[in-house]
């Protein structure tokens, strides 16, 4: 039987700090929680039953490595930081990696690859008095407890990457195996973001997966730089996303924005679509491209994105981090709900819900419904000195 079905929900959530290279703090992570990663890679049926199978064909196994040669010319200290993931979890590289290509190996040897997590809520609430980020992180069963933080900094004494990065501070929840950058986070400059993962139809080997630009957007120090790092110039993006983000140290009213992050299909550049919330407004996004003009997959992951996106239509504008407590914790929906748990046979959960409060400048998660449960921790965002006067 596996794991997650024999645990239940647990309320824990642990926490790395680490510090050095690349290399070196994914080492850390693969060693501290190599237990974690091994059940992931044992349960996942994405990973065992779509991947590896699209993995070992000619066609996939072409997919694969033209993604990789293309992560490795722009991002090669993420690849490094990866490896050392994989070496400290004692587990192959290869799937790791294949983890962070999602659908785009599937979808280029034809397999099925229509299969996607229906979940990942967002709110932005910008009411001067309240700003507020709030998230739903949902995933497969198989993640529910298999997840931590990881608070790292990294200085390098060379520029790394195509953005010639020598400086990363950040904490990111973390999926076991996976790069941070892709649920909650947020890093020293200020910038607070989530993800909602979107399904397009088509997707492109050869170019960059999402995991990998998520990544660097953690090391962006202002709007303009993770504008750049989304459009990933020269490359583009193999699949895509949604990030919601404010930057804490900005000048000026508070603004959020919700960027939809589109496959290169036209060139050598990501789509990407920007809307941005200003004080007095809000935010809401879930798995489903509102903006940019793209086919997406059909069936339960566009059904759930719409079914959730309609139920939090139904409250009246959030004003309030308990507003966004209130609706992040519904379960109103027959068959598909915004804080999602019908039981142990969910092929999909709500696995945590995150609250970044850019006022107190914290990040409140929650393991289990935030409206009927406290925080399990509360963590500071701890935000880079200047030397503004």
């Amino acid at each position: 039987m596996p794991v997650t079905e024999t645990l239940g929900r647990r309320n824990c959530i642990p926490i790395l700090y680490t510090r050095g290279t690349h290399y070196e703090v994914g080492y850390d992570v693969g060693r501290t929680f190599a237990s974690l990663i091994h059940d992931y890679l044992k349960n996942s049926f994405m990973l065992n039953d779509e991947y590896i199978p699209a993995y070992e064909t000619d066609a996939g196994r072409r997919a694969y490595d033209d993604t990789l040669e293309c992560v490795r010319e722009n991002f090669p200290h993420y690849v490094r930081e990866l490896e050392g993931t994989a070496d400290g979890a004692k587990v192959p590289f290869y799937k790791l990696f294949l983890l962070h290509m999602d659908n785009i190996i599937t979808n280029a040897c034809e397999m099925t690859g229509n299969i996607e997590a229906t979940g990942c809520s967002s709110i932005c609430v910008n009411n001067g008095e309240q700003e507020v980020l709030g998230h739903t992180e949902d995933a497969f069963n198989v993640a529910l407890n298999n997840y931590y933080f990881v608070s790292a900094h990294i200085i390098t004494e060379k520029p790394q990457g195509k953005w010639g990065v020598t400086e990363e501070r950040f904490t990111s929840l973390c999926y076991a195996g996976h790069l941070p950058g892709y649920t909650m986070n947020y890093n020293h400059h200020g910038l607070v973001f989530s993800i909602n993962t979107l399904s397009a139809a088509k997707l492109h080997p050869g170019k960059t997966p999402r995991h990998f630009l998520t990544r660097a957007l953690l090391s962006a120090e202002n709007f303009e730089q993770a504008q750049k790092i989304l459009r990933d110039s020269g490359c583009g993006a193999g699949d895509g996303c949604s990030i919601n983000l404010t930057f804490l140290n900005q000048e000026g009213d508070r603004l959020f924005h919700n960027a939809e992050m589109g496959p290169a299909d036209y060139g050598n550049e990501s789509q990407l679509n920007i809307l941005t919330a200003s004080p007095g407004e809000h935010l809401l996004h879930t798995n489903k491209y509102l903006r940019l003009e793209i086919q997406q997959i059909k069936g339960f992951v566009i059904d759930s994105a719409e079914a959730r996106l309609d139920a939090l239509k139904t409250f009246k504008p959030p004003k309030s981090k308990n507003d966004v407590i209130e609706m992040l914790g519904d379960q109103s929906g027959i068959k598909y709900r915004v804080f999602q748990d019908f039981g142990p046979d969910d092929v999909v959960k709500t696995i945590a819900v995150g609250i970044f409060d850019c006022k107190e400048k914290t990040l409140s998660l929650y393991a289990d419904n935030p409206k009927s449960n406290e925080p399990l921790v509360v963590i500071p965002l701890v935000l880079k000195k200047t030397n503004k006067m």
